[in-house]
């Protein structure tokens, strides 16, 4: 098959979507029978196998004809009728998609047909039905609910409730089939940051997921432990040990061009053992833990003892020099509060963890030291790293800066900046 080209044309703003020129989707096969259509493509650059499958239910006592026309990329039915006063007419119509990215052309039909077979079967009441019953056990786990004094709201306690069922539906959409996927920055609608993950999944979205629907934010962890091999790439690829998780991805690569807001945020790393911590102690899941988790820790751990270093001029105080952190304006800085603590909190989770499978668990100890060539040394360092690492601290204002050297800064002159320069 010969593959087009396929261009990224956009604004170079990361947030707004990027246009593509040229065919993404290339035609396979299409199909009508009856009033069925299929149609099945695959993705130009990445080679998924799409299948749609559409079928079509008509009744009336109205007469009526009606035609099929499929292409390669479109197909559609149509129906003519000489409706009459008082006769009803009616039409339902059933979609399917399916993909994959190893199973044939043929086989994806295949599921597609059975899928609209079982459809057309139960009638679209029985799949109103088991949506309405999904929402209800969605809402009756997840929902939030405000007590308010409405004297002191800003806003009617009504319109608050909206808004945070709103949020909630959203975090609905884009988490009911986790499944060997991401979480994407703006969910599945959004056409912002082209579908890649961030940090946002592990440190906005899991937790609530943690509380909820345990079982979805275990697939998205094993997600990130499926990346792992291509993380570790990435740290030998920066020059660093251990593994290094992309800033933003979709496959495991990272897909960030640019360096200061991408790469640089290696918190990435901390984030994900953040939410692997948070899931362990809410769930109790042990045995994840010390498999995957327990690689995720070792490889994370190993990725900031060498990164850092012990400063003579901090007092041998252990630093992390030249990162991005959360704040994506102020790029590239020493020492940065919140990848500090952060990298601490990994480093320490990492060494009690380790220590107590060597004392608890010694065959999935053993285990552990054959997949990561794991040294008992490594363990103090981790813990020596931790207890020294250094956090800037401005005792005159009595707070941690954003990073070592923030309040150096000229401060902005907010009242002068017009908003088209924001």
């Amino acid at each position: 098959m010969n593959v087009p080209q396929v261009e990224e044309v956009g604004s170079g703003d990361p947030r707004r979507t990027h246009g593509l020129r040229g065919k993404v989707l290339l035609p396979l096969r299409q199909y009508s029978q009856d009033q069925r259509l299929l149609l099945s493509h695959v993705t130009a650059k990445s080679g998924l196998n799409l299948t749609c499958g559409v079928e079509h239910t008509f009744s009336t006592d109205c007469p009526y004809t009606w035609k099929s026309k499929v292409s390669e990329d479109v197909g559609k039915v149509f129906f003519n009728v000489e409706a009459q006063p008082g006769v009803p007419i009616k039409l339902e119509k059933f979609m399917v998609y399916h993909h994959s990215n190893t199973q044939v052309p043929e086989e994806l039909g295949e599921r597609a047909e059975w899928s609209l077979d079982r459809a057309k079967e139960h009638g679209f009441e029985q799949l109103l039905s088991s949506q309405r019953q999904f929402m209800d056990n969605f809402w009756e786990g997840s929902d939030v609910r405000l007590a308010m004094n409405p004297e002191k709201a800003r806003f009617p306690s009504k319109q608050i409730q909206q808004w945070i069922r709103f949020n909630l539906f959203h975090l609905c959409q884009a988490t009911a089939r986790v499944e060997n996927a991401g979480i994407p920055a703006k969910g599945l609608t959004g056409q912002g940051y082209e579908g890649h993950y961030f940090w946002d999944a592990e440190i906005y979205v899991l937790p609530f997921l943690i509380y909820t629907e345990p079982r979805l934010a275990k697939n998205l962890l094993k997600f990130r432990y499926g990346m792992l091999k291509s993380a570790r790439k990435r740290a030998r690829e920066v020059n660093q040990k251990g593994a290094l998780f992309p800033w933003r991805t979709i496959n495991g690569e990272e897909a960030s061009a640019y360096y200061a807001a991408g790469t640089a945020q290696v918190h990435i790393n901390a984030d994900i053992i953040y939410a692997l911590k948070k899931y362990t102690q809410m769930t109790g899941d042990q045995d994840f833990l010390y498999r995957e988790g327990a690689e995720l820790l070792v490889e994370t751990a190993r990725f900031w003892q060498d990164l850092g270093f012990y400063s003579e001029i901090k007092g041998g105080k252990f630093c992390i020099q030249g990162v991005t952190g959360p704040d994506e304006y102020n790029t590239v800085v020493d020492n940065n509060t919140y990848t500090n603590m952060m990298a601490r909190e990994n480093l320490t989770y990492a060494a009690i963890t380790v220590n107590y499978m060597k004392k608890e668990e010694p065959e999935k100890y053993r285990e552990l030291v054959h997949n990561t060539k794991l040294q008992e040394s490594e363990v103090d360092e981790w813990l020596a790293a931790a207890s020294a690492m250094y956090l800037p601290y401005d005792t005159k204002k009595g707070i941690h800066p954003q990073d070592e050297t923030f309040l150096t800064l000229q401060k902005w002159d907010f009242t002068h900046t017009p908003p088209d320069k924001y």
